[in-house]
């Protein structure tokens, strides 16, 4: 790993822990400003950290005890990537050859594959293994530059395995680097034993697993997958309103595959993001726009699924909706941990630009997880939860397709993969 643009120089560091340190000669940094609320890119600054916090930005600042030559390269914020589904057991690949031959997504959870597949393999797996796994998910998550992660349950399906996931979630959250960010989604599917009577088990989810899930104290989000076939307006409104009597705050997967309401929906409810959007109708952008929700999307999945549709960015920019990038990472229909990778997606996909690509995959995804106001720019106050790459300028973010060009991460300070 390392630099691969022949105007990238390698970083050079001492690093003393519990000290003060400073990244100097910093080519460009790029980053969202709060006070002119803007992405802005600034060059020959210097940054200073302290107690894994940002305490100043500028030029020819003091000394520190630590110091960082960034070798004249690119300086951003860690990715938050806000749409993972990072706690199963294994991954899925004999769909991804299913649907190089011709099976379509629904047609392959008809015959018992995709979520309901990955559904048995959890109830049977210990918490210890699942814990190595998830804990392994996360390096690599760190390595590629993402510093947060959101991460959903949602394999379980039944009380007891949703308590355990996002026990796992927890488990690994309070030893590793990485922030993660826990979300029940125990509306992800109907298991085989309801799939005859579909309300029961939105029954069970709202009067058992939601007051459980509460009490376990853990999660901090409430998702859905609101989709014909999987669960309706209705069954949608009455899990997550039952969520936010709880505590647990609305996220929804919405527009994915058919357009029946589900933006609709979510601005109805007002929730923090709505994620997906590949099938979105111009009313739904009109009401997602007017409530001011967030719209996260996915364009790895699209991608990986095989699909030519992907998400109307530019359409629903230009309705005023604020727009977000994930990966959307899980054991089948998306095997993508890289935010670098999505950027490449978005900007040749979308058709979204280099510079909004970077803001939809650090303030955006931190604004819809609630924690903007500490993570998803370089600011003073804010954790020091920053990338030095070994590229001179953003650009080749999505240009180096095939390169790793992360140097340096640090999160809140401390440098936590090196190249």
């Amino acid at each position: 790993m390392g630099s691969k643009h022949p105007n990238a120089r390698k970083i050079v560091f001492s690093y003393s822990p519990m000290c003060s340190l400073k990244l100097g000669n910093i080519g460009s940094l790029v980053s969202f400003n709060s006070e002119s609320s803007k992405m802005v890119t600034k060059r020959q600054v210097e940054v200073v950290i302290e107690n894994g916090n940002i305490i100043d930005i500028g030029e020819k600042l003091g000394d520190a005890d630590s110091f960082i030559d960034c070798g004249n390269n690119l300086v951003t914020p860690g990715f938050v990537d806000s749409h993972t589904h990072p706690v199963f057991v294994d991954t899925r690949e004999e769909e991804f050859e299913m649907r190089i031959s011709g099976l379509s997504y629904q047609e392959i959870h008809d015959r018992g594959g995709g979520i309901l597949n990955s559904t048995k393999l959890l109830r049977e797996s210990s918490e210890k293994i699942l814990i190595s796994k998830v804990k392994s998910r996360m390096d690599t998550f760190l390595s590629l530059g993402t510093t947060t992660v959101e991460c959903k349950s949602g394999y379980g399906l039944d009380t007891v395995s949703e308590l355990k996931s996002l026990m796992v979630i927890d488990k690994v959250n309070k030893k590793h680097e990485i922030d993660m960010i826990p979300t029940f989604m125990g509306g992800h599917d109907f298991p085989i034993d309801f799939q005859n009577d579909k309300d029961a088990y939105v029954d069970l989810i709202c009067n058992t697993m939601i007051p459980k899930v509460a009490k376990q104290g853990i999660a901090k989000f409430n998702d859905v997958f609101c989709e014909p076939g999987y669960f309706n307006i209705e069954q949608s409104k009455k899990i997550l309103e039952t969520g936010e009597k709880y505590g647990l705050h609305s996220r929804m997967h919405c527009d994915e595959f058919s357009c029946f309401g589900a933006s609709k929906l979510a601005a109805k409810l007002k929730v923090n993001s709505a994620d997906h959007l590949m099938e979105i109708d111009k009313e739904g952008m009109d009401r997602l726009a007017q409530e001011n929700i967030i719209g996260t999307l996915l364009p790895g999945t699209t991608f990986f699924l095989g699909m030519k549709k992907y998400a109307p960015y530019l359409e629903l920019k230009n309705k005023g909706v604020e727009i977000g990038i994930a990966s959307d990472y899980n054991s089948g229909s998306c095997n993508i941990q890289s935010m670098p990778f999505i950027i490449t997606l978005s900007c040749i996909y979308l058709k979204m630009n280099i510079l909004d690509a970077l803001k939809a995959s650090t303030i955006i995804p931190s604004k819809s997880l609630r924690i903007d106001d500490s993570v998803g720019s370089i600011e003073k106050g804010k954790i020091a939860d920053i990338l030095v790459w070994g590229i001179p300028d953003l650009k080749h973010i999505p240009f180096s397709i095939n390169q790793p060009n992360i140097n340096l991460v640090l999160k809140k300070g401390k440098p936590v993969f090196t190249a």
